[in-house]
């Protein structure tokens, strides 16, 4: 195996523009534009770094609680400032050796992981 392509998060019908702001204008991420064979589907693309989320279309949704990509970041801290700027509450969790991190939901109630190595 040689990495992680994309991470792929199920969002309910017509969610597209709720998707954008949160993906978009909260997490600073960029739209990517679909191919057009899968853009019939719904759903939307995002890019920031070498990450690649992938929000697709679930007739029968149901966010995910429990399951979550961890996404590593740099600037946790003011990660988490932007968050709760924008209204979107972060728990903090130090149970993880070696990082930093906190969990937020995503505005369809996807679980997200944030974490960032701690710098010794």
């Amino acid at each position: 195996m040689d990495g992680l392509h994309h991470v792929q998060l199920a969002i309910p019908p017509g969610a597209e523009d709720i998707c954008r702001e949160f993906w978009g204008d909260v997490l600073g991420m960029t739209e990517l534009e679909k191919p057009p064979v899968l853009a019939t589907r719904g759903g939307c693309w995002f890019r920031c770094g070498g990450l690649e989320v992938h929000l697709g279309v679930e007739e029968d949704f149901r966010p995910n609680r429990k399951a979550h990509p961890g996404i590593l970041v740099t600037s946790l801290q003011a990660l988490a400032k932007r968050l709760e700027d924008k209204g979107v509450s972060v728990t903090w969790d130090d149970n993880f050796p070696g990082h930093d991190r906190f969990y937020a939901f995503d505005k369809l109630g996807n679980r997200l992981e944030f974490l960032e190595p701690v710098r010794e």
